[in-house]
C-alpha cells in the first residue's frame, strides 16, 4: 500500500522538521525514533546515534484490519516518539495511530528524503593554511565536501549535484566568487556537482585519469594531473595522485595543511578497492592503495590533517565537529597503516561491506555515459549509506 492510500488520522499530528530533529540529536537529547519503513530498508539505512533509540515497526502493522495490540509493546509510553518513513506520508498515519492510543508522537517532515537534504558547513579550526576552510557534512549518507575561500575566491571539493545552489549561495553570502569545483574521482555513491557548477560558470576540475576511465565531458573541464596547482586567493591546492580506491583517485592538498583524500583514506578506515574493476581487480587495486598510502600520504608531516569524502557511524568527530584527524594520529591508531603490503591486502579484502546502492548507475552517470536529467531521480539514486570504505572494525583492530 502506497502512502497516498493510507487513511488520514482522525487526530491532529504535529510535525518535526529534519533540521529540528538533527539539532536535538546534536544537543545530546534522548530521542526515540519509530522507523515505519520495511525492515529491509531500515537495515540498510536508518538514523543512528548514541543518544537515539531506534525502533523498526513497519507502517502496515498499524492498519486497523490487521492491528494487533502487541505491536505497541516495543514502543515506550513515557516520552515523545518521532515517527518517520521514506517520504512522510506513512509516518503521519502511524503517528496519528499512536496519538489515538495515548502516545505523545510527532512525525518527521518528508521522512528520510528530508533527512537526506540536511547539509551542514562546519569550520575546520585546526586548518592553518591561508584563508578559511569549511567541511560540508551530509549526515544521512556520511558524504563530506570542502569549501576553501580567501581574498574573494573560493573552491569546493567533491560537490554534490543536489546542493549545487547551496554552494553558489554560500559563496555569495561569504562575499566570494566560486572559481573552482574539483572532484577527487568518479564517485560511486552520489551524483557529482562538478558539471552542474560548470554550467553556472565555475571552472570544473576532474582527475586526468578520469579521462582514461571514459569521462565524456573532458572538453568542458580542466584535467588535473599529479602536481598540478590551483590558486584560490593565497591558497594553493595541489593535486596528489593517490590511486587504489579507483585508478583516477586524486587527493588535494589544501595549502599544505589538509589533504582532502576523497575515498582513499578516512579518519576511521581506508578505501574499499572493488568498485571499479570488481572482485577480480580488487587485489591489484588494494596493492595500489597500499603504495599510495605509504608513498604519497603517510610521508606528509604528522600534523597534516586528513579529510575524507565520507564518514561512517564508527567515526568520531574532532573537537571542532569536523571529521578530520592528523596523519600522525591515524598512523598510530589504525592498524592497517602500519602493516606490510601482503597483510594489508589480505585484511581489506577479508570483510568487504555491501557495495553502494545504485553504484552501477551512479558511476556511469558521473562519467557522463548515462544521463539522469531529472534532479529528483538523481536524488533518489543516492539515498542510503555510502559504503565506500573497507570494514572499520578490521582496520582499527577493534
Amino acid at each position: 500500500m502506497a502512502d497516498m492510500d493510507l487513511p488520514t488520522p482522525d487526530v491532529p499530528v504535529e510535525t518535526i522538521s529534519p533540521d529540528e530533529l538533527k539539532g536535538r540529536i546534536d544537543a545530546g537529547e534522548a530521542v526515540t525514533i519509530l522507523d515505519a519503513r520495511m525492515a529491509s530498508d531500515y537495515e540498510e539505512w536508518h538514523i543512528d546515534d548514541e543518544n537515539v533509540e531506534s525502533i523498526n515497526v513497519a507502517y502496515f502493522e498499524f492498519l486497523e484490519d490487521d492491528l494487533d495490540e502487541s505491536v505497541f509493546e516495543s514502543i515506550p509510553e513515557d516520552h515523545e516518539i518521532v515517527v518517520l518513513c521514506a517520504k512522510g506520508g506513512a509516518s503521519e498515519f502511524v503517528a496519528g495511530t499512536l496519538v489515538e492510543h495515548g502516545y505523545d508522537a510527532v512525525h518527521l517532515e518528508d521522512g528520510m528524503n528530508g533527512w537526506a537534504r540536511i547539509y551542514e558547513a562546519v569550520e575546520v579550526s585546526r586548518y592553518d593554511g591561508a584563508g578559511t576552510l569549511l567541511q560540508y557534512q551530509r549526515p544521512s549518507s556520511g558524504c563530506l565536501g570542502y569549501l576553501v575561500y580567501d581574498d574573494g575566491e573560493a573552491a569546493v571539493i567533491d560537490p554534490l549535484r543536489a546542493f549545487t545552489d547551496r554552494y553558489l549561495e554560500d559563496a555569495e553570502e561569504l562575499g566570494v566568487e566560486l572559481t573552482y569545483a574539483l572532484d577527487t574521482h568518479m564517485h560511486a555513491d552520489h551524483i557529482s556537482g562538478v558539471r552542474a557548477l560548470a554550467e553556472e560558470g565555475v571552472e570544473g576540475v576532474i582527475p586526468q585519469k578520469s579521462a582514461d576511465r571514459g569521462a565524456t565531458y573532458t572538453d568542458v573541464v580542466t584535467l588535473a594531473e599529479d602536481g598540478d596547482e590551483f590558486d584560490v586567493g593565497d591558497v594553493t591546492i595541489e593535486a596528489v595522485y593517490t590511486p587504489g580506491h579507483t585508478t583516477d583517485m586524486t587527493s588535494y592538498l589544501i595549502d599544505g595543511s589538509l589533504l582532502a583524500t576523497g575515498d582513499g583514506l578516512f579518519t576511521e578506515s581506508v578505501a574499499r578497492p572493488d568498485l571499479e574493476e570488481g572482485d577480480d581487480g580488487a587485489p591489484e587495486a588494494a596493492s595500489m592503495l597500499y603504495e599510495s598510502l605509504q608513498e604519497r600520504v603517510l610521508p606528509l608531516p604528522d600534523d597534516t590533517l586528513v579529510g575524507g569524502a565520507h564518514f561512517s557511524d564508527a567515526a568520531e568527530p574532532a573537537e571542532d565537529g569536523t571529521y578530520t584527524a592528523p596523519i600522525g594520529q591515524l598512523e598510530a591508531e589504525m592498524d592497517a597503516l602500519s602493516m606490510d603490503e601482503d597483510a594489508f591486502v589480505e585484511l581489506i579484502l577479508s570483510d568487504m561491506p555491501p557495495r553502494p546502492a545504485n553504484y552501477e548507475t551512479i558511476i556511469p552517470t558521473n562519467l557522463g555515459q548515462n544521463d539522469v536529467e531529472d534532479d529528483d531521480e538523481a536524488f533518489e539514486l543516492e539515498l542510503g549509506p555510502n559504503n565506500c570504505a573497507a570494514s572499520q572494525d578490521a582496520l582499527t583492530g577493534d
